[in-house]
């Protein structure tokens, strides 16, 4: 009897921590950690990363171009592709304030918009140094809503880059199909020419690892994909979502997401930031032709 009354209360007290548990984790004004200075990087090393800025409205559902622009800049990025820069639907205009965006980060978007108003396509931008030299593909990608992705070959003081920026679909068939699509697109682009060191940044979409990933489509490519670090949710990041992914092996290390407070409450998804070796990217090709 006294041992059934000791483990009743063990669990009793098991449970009340885990309500209390639950109810700190569902709380909005729940502390994230402060913004941590990127580091240096080492000469011929630049920092990109990866941003879905939820078309700047904050997991507090207000529309903040300003707040994004900050965030940007924490990042102290080279180069940042950000998916949902344009309204989804009616006249696709773009959300961030350039003027803002320039000033706070030093970056501007790449003119991919039929609109002179328009930050990307499909949602998709590019934001670099301005005054980049850059030639710009768009791709529309097949699927069951519309899909798109930029190809960006770019000429950096760090040597030539091909830059993917791109945002999948919600389902699974749809996201293999697309991975195909810039694959077909990546190979024509190639034809006759050497191989340029690329990037592929975006929100993919996929939270499976392993043989259920929709993203194994790029491995003859981009060769074996390992489980990235949780992006998704920004309150409580427990998805994959968010990807920074390189070719040659080699190129891309040090992938990692930005969580700082500001971070958490400006979009549903936190950044994703990467180094990227540009000085040395010449030998990686070699080895990996």
């Amino acid at each position: 009897m006294t041992a059934r009354l000791k483990v009743s209360a063990r669990l009793r007290r098991t449970s009340a921590a885990v309500q209390g548990l639950l109810v700190e984790l569902r709380r909005p004004s729940r502390l994230a950690p402060l913004p941590v200075p990127p580091p240096r990087l080492q000469p011929g090393i630049m920092r990109v990363a990866s941003y879905n800025i939820h078309k700047c409205v904050g997991t507090d559902r207000r529309f903040d171009p300003a707040r994004t622009a900050a965030v940007i800049a924490e990042l102290g990025a080279d180069l940042v592709a950000v998916q949902e820069a344009d309204r989804r639907f009616g006249r696709r205009v773009g959300l961030m304030d350039p003027a803002t965006l320039e000033r706070e980060t030093g970056l501007a978007p790449l003119p991919v918009s039929d609109l002179p108003d328009g930050h990307g396509w499909h949602g998709n931008a590019i934001l670099v140094r301005p005054g980049t030299p850059a030639r710009i593909r768009r791709l529309a990608l097949p699927g069951a809503e519309p899909r798109g992705a930029l190809v960006a070959e770019l000429d950096l003081p760090g040597g030539r880059l091909r830059v993917v920026a791109a945002h999948l679909g919600l389902l699974r068939r749809c996201r293999a199909r697309q991975a195909a699509a810039i694959l077909r697109a990546l190979a024509e682009d190639a034809e006759g020419e050497a191989p340029l060191p690329t990037l592929l940044l975006g929100d993919l979409n996929e939270w499976r690892p392993g043989a259920k990933s929709s993203l194994r489509v790029f491995e003859p490519f981009f060769g074996p994909l390992v489980h990235g670090p949780a992006s998704f949710p920004t309150r409580l990041p427990v998805l994959a979502l968010d990807r920074i992914l390189g070719w040659p092996r080699g190129v891309v290390s040090d992938v990692a997401v930005h969580d700082s407070a500001l971070a958490r409450i400006a979009s549903d998804h936190l950044p994703l930031t990467a180094a990227v070796r540009l000085g040395a990217t010449s030998g990686l090709v070699s080895e990996a032709a």
